[in-house]
């Protein structure tokens, strides 16, 4: 596993110390952190209409841009228009740093449409964090393909771990090909949402648990869930209140199911943070959402607005990563005596990886402001095998062309000419080195340092 995938910080309140590492996954993950929700923009990509169960709170609605909460699109997009807005979205909002697939239906229930959005993001825009959220019916079986296309956050939303209430809370469950209703159908899901944040977790995978508050149902049951979500080792839950507008149009809704008050939704926060943090700056986005929390952006990127032309990636790609890298650093990243490296890295922890057999880089800012995390950036392995390097198809060079130094444990001769050519240096002498003790002490021997060195790490 790459760096990428194991580690980024803060904001979080957490009942225990994060791992440096895990802290630099999640900083510039606006849902899974609190100080990144305020930096950073996320996007939602509607290409996954259908749904495989069906929520007494929920009713997905299309061409509706007057309404706030999960469920709701203005358009649907095919993944190749989903990419083209991806991409013009990025040029205009450079603190975007997550794009993720949640709905409005259920993404795993359109596999061929989310699969393929997701491995288009993917190939052309490299320093992108995707992430997905799901029911998780159908999550088990198609939780390898969620890693080879490189997702390594994914939110799912239990309600309850008892069959009762979930028979309270659905009206049907599609598996297989078959609806099942009642108790049968609420017990099914229960199993598989289990299941599939075993197996998460299990390939340290970062899991976000939703749920849906409805004081008359699972109000006293939630603390237990939480409890059990701690002993799954989910690192987030999030509690969301009830909506249940008649105008809306949810069985909930019209029956006057009664929503939770903001002293409710806060005592049963309380109540569940004694067993695993708490996300409390949660906005329940759009199924189109773009922009930072509380500050929707989406009408101004329907399809009619946006350029005909595509947009090339590479120099929008270096201009979002030079204004995150001063976002993080406090503006210290446009200091001259400011550098822009990447790490190859196994765990996120060590300079402990081969150039040639990454798969992904972390990018750091390191300054007289110290050692910063900007983002995890996807390269194609540069070897294939001991006889096959440096025929992926794809410019690795170019794509690192904005990096002033390179850190990993072993490079080849040739990769190392051709990264000294365009002006960015092979680093191998911290091999085994932890991360950020390394980049330090590497900066503080770079000439014409600034005098605030004192200041780094």
């Amino acid at each position: 596993m790459g760096s990428c995938q194991s580690g980024c910080p803060s904001g979080i309140n957490s009942n225990q110390a994060l791992p440096r590492e895990v802290m630099e996954q999640v900083a510039n993950h606006p849902c899974y952190s609190v100080s990144g929700s305020h930096r950073f923009a996320r996007m939602h990509l509607a290409v996954a209409p259908a749904c495989n169960i069906q929520c007494h709170y929920c009713n997905r609605k299309f061409d509706c841009c007057n309404e706030s909460r999960p469920g709701v699109v203005s358009e649907l997009l095919t993944p190749t228009q989903a990419l083209h807005k991806a991409k013009y979205v990025a040029k205009k909002i450079p603190q975007l740093s997550v794009i993720g697939i949640a709905g409005p239906g259920d993404p795993l229930a359109n596999p061929q449409k989310t699969f393929k959005t997701l491995e288009l993001l993917r190939q052309q825009m490299s320093d992108i964090k995707l992430c997905l959220s799901t029911n998780g019916l159908a999550l088990p079986e198609l939780i390898p393909d969620l890693l080879d296309v490189g997702v390594d956050h994914v939110t799912v939303t239990i309600n309850t771990l008892d069959a009762y209430l979930a028979a309270d809370i659905y009206e049907w469950v599609i598996f297989e090909g078959k609806k099942y209703r009642g108790i049968e159908a609420g017990q099914l899901l229960i199993d598989r949402q289990l299941e599939g944040l075993r197996k998460l977790v299990e390939r340290h995978v970062l899991v976000k648990v939703n749920s849906v508050l409805i004081p008359r149902i699972n109000r006293d049951h939630l603390p237990e869930l939480s409890r059990e979500m701690s002993r799954q080792k989910v690192f987030l839950h999030n509690i969301m209140p009830l909506i249940a507008k008649p105008e809306y149009g949810t069985v909930f809704g019209l029956a006057h199911e009664a929503e939770p008050t903001p002293k409710t939704l806060e005592q049963v926060r309380q109540a569940c943070g004694q067993y695993i943090s708490q996300m409390s700056h949660c906005q329940q986005c759009r199924a189109d959402a773009i922009g930072l929390l509380g500050d929707d952006r989406s009408q101004q990127f329907t399809r009619d607005q946006l350029p005909p032309e595509d947009v090339e990636y590479l120099p929008v790609l270096q201009e979002r990563t030079s204004i995150q890298a001063d976002l993080v650093s406090g503006g210290a990243a446009s200091e001259e005596d400011a550098y822009l490296v990447a790490v190859a890295s196994e765990g996120g922890i060590a300079i402990d990886q081969h150039f040639g057999h990454a798969k992904s880089l972390s990018i750091y800012s390191v300054s007289c402001e110290g050692v910063h995390f900007v983002q995890c950036r996807q390269v194609p392995q540069y070897c294939q095998s001991s006889q096959t390097c440096g025929e992926s198809g794809f410019d690795i060079f170019e794509l690192l062309a904005d990096i002033d130094a390179l850190f990993c444990c072993r490079i080849g001769h040739d990769p190392w000419e051709k990264f000294e050519q365009q002006q960015t240096q092979p680093v191998i002498d911290y091999a085994w080195h932890p991360i950020h003790e390394a980049l330090t002490k590497w900066w503080q021997q770079q000439p014409e340092k600034s005098i605030h060195q004192s200041q780094v790490g």
